[in-house]
């Protein structure tokens, strides 16, 4: 075994350094740890070995299909704890090491010292640093000169003077020979792009975007909106399933189970005779009717987010060409999904017990290829945790070997644990419970749970104020103070977020004791005025351009709460992953006048080295500036106004 790269245990047999402690890991290395590329990725690790030996490490890293590693040095802290950092330059899927060794030539010299100052005989302790530079390997030419011209001075002067210079020390350090090298095991890390962090999200029904009453909206419909879309400041266009809906069992409007000459069915009942998850519904338009859609948001500076529902209508073409991939019943008829007390008479779930699980798998990946090959870089993935969790790691691996920058968000509303263990397998984005979190004791504690470690390191939020499943009892007043706070709250709280069409409209009206929407677009065609009175685009428009113009906005880990002497006022501050940019805001959780006082004294602001207690704060949607008095500021919050106050912080 090569000597560079000698294991953690194989070294363990001949004194082997301790590597432990290490940050940032998710459940010791089995999952890998989330970054954004161009960002520096920080390291900590307790390193130590018997004795009083100098140590050296390094970190190691490399993309995990390459051979090459790159390393870089960590440095020393107090009580053996060595910090390191590198950046990754590319999107994609890493693997980083830790490497600590035995600097022979740097404890030669200590030691060296040590016996100078005590007045020792230093003769054969000289030849002995000497000879080490005979045995030096290639730490690279300027190390090399280095080392040769020192030994040489040495040989002829005799004096010690040129074995203790700086410039041979670090020479030495690269060059010489390294026999315990210990390396930790290697430890997963993935590299997005800054999608994946940050972005706001607007949800639309392709089919309901278009003019006429009762007429199927088509991609070109959509396209017409897009501008409207854009001037509100969105990034991501997610549509709901756009592929061809099946005709048995049909829904009817309002989920009833039998169709009305003319119902277009639930988009999730995918697949008919026109084809299935890799074809578009033919009323929407063609292939390059969506290509078409997918450019003309691209002309808007907005992406496209695909809904992956793996799931079929009885007319899918898989059951025909497929029928092992499906599971009967005893009397031989169709399973229909099922989430009691709710039954999908419309819909069946592959098999994945299927002794034919693995043409599955394939088939499944080549429907998310298919529609990469479309010009799709986001999906969004519908109730993964009804499906193995090893298809997915599997699957998300398989796709970003090869597409490193496709995006995938997790819509799983179920048990805590789960929704956190499909984060840590590979998806990219997950939805959260903020939907439903409304007091400030809750929000605050939900928060600090995602923003702690390690969630903060593999789990990033993504917070739906509302869906088409979904209607919370808390807007069914159709209040406009409180879609407002929803939406600021979204905003600012979590650097991701997103609407459901309707909802800058305030949309509100729900089936009688649940939260699901009257007339839902789930069965029916709607036809909306996007501009009609009281809608709340322009405040969505400012929220969002707050957003793009303040980094600190853009991402949801930096994040503290200010304590506000009121139940119903929740306020904080976040700052920028670079430390340039930080913001507070406080959001009024009820309709109530609020006047309260901010403390910021303690606030610091600007890059390390050159930190400042905040001077002044900035309003970012008036441009007011307040100076600080006695280390805080009254505030005034009128709901019926705007519910949030958005500041820039000053030094």
């Amino acid at each position: 075994m090569n000597k560079t790269t000698q294991t953690v245990e194989s070294a363990a047999t001949g004194g082997a350094f301790h590597i432990e402690d290490i940050y940032p890991l998710i459940d010791g290395g089995r999952f890998p740890v989330k970054r954004i590329v161009g960002e520096r990725v920080e390291v900590w690790a307790d390193i130590y070995r018997d004795g009083h030996d100098v140590v050296a490490a390094a970190l190691a890293w490399r993309r995990e299909s390459d051979r090459e590693w790159r390393r870089e040095p960590m440095t020393a802290q107090d009580n053996d704890r060595w910090i390191g950092s590198f950046v990754p330059d590319a999107p994609g899927r890493y693997v980083y090491a830790i490497e600590a060794w035995t600097d022979e030539f740097a404890t030669w010299r200590h030691g060296f010292e040590l016996k100078q100052k005590a007045g020792a005989d230093l003769t054969l302790d000289a030849l002995e640093g000497a000879g080490m530079l005979t045995k030096a390997q290639s730490g690279g030419h300027a190390a090399a000169a280095i080392i040769l011209r020192q030994c040489e001075d040495f040989l002829q002067s005799g004096e010690v003077a040129p074995l203790l210079t700086e410039e041979l020390k670090d020479a030495m350090a690269a060059s010489q020979l390294r026999p315990d090298l210990t390396r930790s095991p290697l430890y997963p890390f993935v590299a997005d792009r800054p999608r994946a962090r940050n972005g706001a999200w607007y949800e639309m029904v392709p089919r309901s975007q278009g003019k006429i009453p009762g007429q199927h909206g088509t991609f070109g419909d959509s396209i017409d909106r897009l501008p409207d879309i854009a001037a509100m400041g969105f990034d991501v266009i997610y549509l709901t399933p756009i592929h061809p809906i099946g005709h048995t069992n049909r829904k009817g409007r309002n989920n009833a189970v039998t169709a009305a000459e003319g119902d277009p069915g639930s988009p999730y009942a995918i697949g008919s005779a026109e084809g299935g998850h890799d074809a578009v519904h033919p009323e929407l338009g063609t292939l390059q009717d969506f290509r078409d859609f997918v450019a003309a948001c691209k002309q808007h500076d907005m992406e496209v987010a695909l809904d992956f529902a793996v799931q079929c209508s009885p007319d899918h073409p898989w059951l025909k060409e497929h029928p092992q991939w499906f599971r009967r019943r005893p009397d031989g008829s169709m399973r229909y999904a099922e989430n009691p007390p709710k039954k999908y008479e419309d819909i069946v779930n592959p098999d994945f017990s299927s002794p034919d699980a693995g043409a599955l798998w394939d088939a499944l990946r080549d429907v998310v290829r298919f529609w990469i090959d479309q010009g799709v870089r986001i999906f969004r993935v519908d109730n993964p945790h009804t499906k193995p969790f090893r298809f997915w790691e599997w699957l998300i691996h398989d796709i970003q070997l090869l597409h490193p920058d496709v995006i995938f968000l997790a819509e799983a509303f179920t048990r805590p644990k789960l929704m956190k263990g499909l984060a840590k397998l590979g998806f990219t984005q997950s939805y959260t419970y903020f939907t439903w979190r409304t007091q400030k004791w809750e929000l605050e504690q939900y928060l600090i749970e995602l923003t702690s470690y390690p969630e903060r390191d593999y789990y990033r939020p993504n917070f739906f104020v509302n869906t088409p499943d979904i209607l919370p009892y808390h807007l069914q007043g159709g209040e406009s103070w409180m879609f407002k706070s929803r939406v600021a709250l979204a905003a600012t709280l979590s650097s991701s977020y997103g609407i459901y069409n309707g909802f800058e409209l305030l949309e509100h009206e729900p089936i009688p004791g649940r939260e699901e929407y009257l007339d839902s677009e789930k069965y029916e065609i709607k036809v909306r005025d996007w501009d009609r009175p009281d809608n709340i685009k322009p405040y969505i428009r400012d929220l969002n351009r707050a957003r793009r113009e303040n980094t600190a906005l853009l991402q949801t880990s930096q994040l503290r709460f200010i304590p506000v002497d009121d139940g119903n006022v929740i306020a904080f501050v976040k700052e920028s992953i670079n430390q340039t940019n930080s913001v507070v805001v406080a959001i009024a959780l009820s309709g109530d006048v609020h006047e309260f006082w901010l403390a910021l004294g303690d606030i610091q602001v600007g890059m390390a080295g050159d930190r400042r207690h905040v001077g002044a704060v900035e309003n970012i949607m008036t441009g007011e500036r307040h100076p600080l008095d006695w280390g805080g500021i009254r505030l005034r919050i009128d709901p019926a106004r705007d519910p949030a106050l958005l500041f820039r912080c000053l030094a």
